[in-house]
């Protein structure tokens, strides 16, 4: 594992009062470091991005990006929540395959265009393939825990968006750092296969968030009751709530048709909560 900066790695020292994070809004506290680093892994070596206050200790959180992956509005995130005073880890979750970002984005995709579709297949495949995600994940928080920004006396925080919010709970499940876990219109939470994220759930003892898109649910309308049957069997502590106007994507300021500003900021909220509760 290194954070070592290669000559198209960068430091940038950004005030948060002048940051616009993916919810559109103006972050107004903390001056935040971003760097590119890279990590080893069991399957390779990712591309990621550290974002930290300039001073202290934190609690350290990972950041499961969608199925577009590391990009812009991504590392707007991560700007955001550092500036709320954490240490935050953003990886390319296709690293097995490509460096972000990638040369397509949501700007020029049509997901009802069988092309476009076929390109996220392979990219997803690899990190959603059993064992992937929770290699990665070890690997993620052992890079968090060797930085000197990461408070290692407070639990790890993670979130994740789309194909993210799975990747949340197989997170969670694999490893007892993970103190708060949230998911925001995630995918494949529900599924019948032996591994399904509702399933894991029984392993899970961190805090846990589901926000769950209005389209979602009216294509899996189970599915939310699935989630709260298996969390309170198992006392998990959390929440499933239904986002009723807000439909897929609607925490990513990229995705322009689907994007919901004021329902973005109260993810937002929730999630500082979540991690206020579970991040001690």
């Amino acid at each position: 594992m290194t954070d070592d900066l290669s000559r198209r790695d960068f430091v940038s020292l950004t005030v948060a009062a002048g940051v616009v994070a993916a919810t559109g809004e103006l972050s107004a506290q903390l001056q935040v470091v971003e760097k590119d680093v890279t990590i080893k892994t069991a399957d390779g070596t990712c591309d990621a991005v550290f974002i930290h206050p300039t001073t202290g200790t934190h609690a350290g959180v990972l950041i499961w990006p969608d199925a577009f992956g590391l990009r812009p509005t991504l590392r707007d995130m991560g700007k955001r929540l550092a500036a709320d005073g954490y240490a935050v880890l953003v990886p390319n979750p296709f690293y097995r395959l490509t460096k972000a970002p990638l040369p397509f984005g949501p700007a020029n995709f049509n997901f009802g265009n069988t092309e476009d579709r076929a390109k996220l297949t392979p990219l997803m495949g690899s990190v959603t393939a059993q064992g992937a995600a929770e290699r990665d994940a070890q690997a993620y928080i052992a890079f968090l825990d060797a930085q000197p920004q990461v408070n290692k006396a407070r639990k790890i925080g993670t979130q994740g968006y789309c194909m993210g919010g799975s990747l949340i709970v197989r997170t969670a499940a694999s490893s007892d750092r993970i103190g708060a876990a949230a998911s925001f219109h995630g995918g494949g939470l529900v599924t019948k296969e032996p591994t399904s994220p509702h399933v894991l759930l029984a392993k899970v003892r961190a805090r846990m968030y589901f926000g769950v898109a209005a389209n979602d649910d009216k294509t899996q309308p189970d599915a939310k009751d699935v989630l709260r049957k298996v969390m309170a069997d198992n006392k998990v502590q959390g929440e499933v709530e239904l986002y009723t106007t807000a439909d897929h994507g609607w925490c990513m300021a990229d995705f322009a048709n689907l994007y919901d500003k004021e329902d973005a900021e109260k993810a937002w909220q929730k999630l500082l909560a979540l991690y206020k509760a579970g991040l001690a």
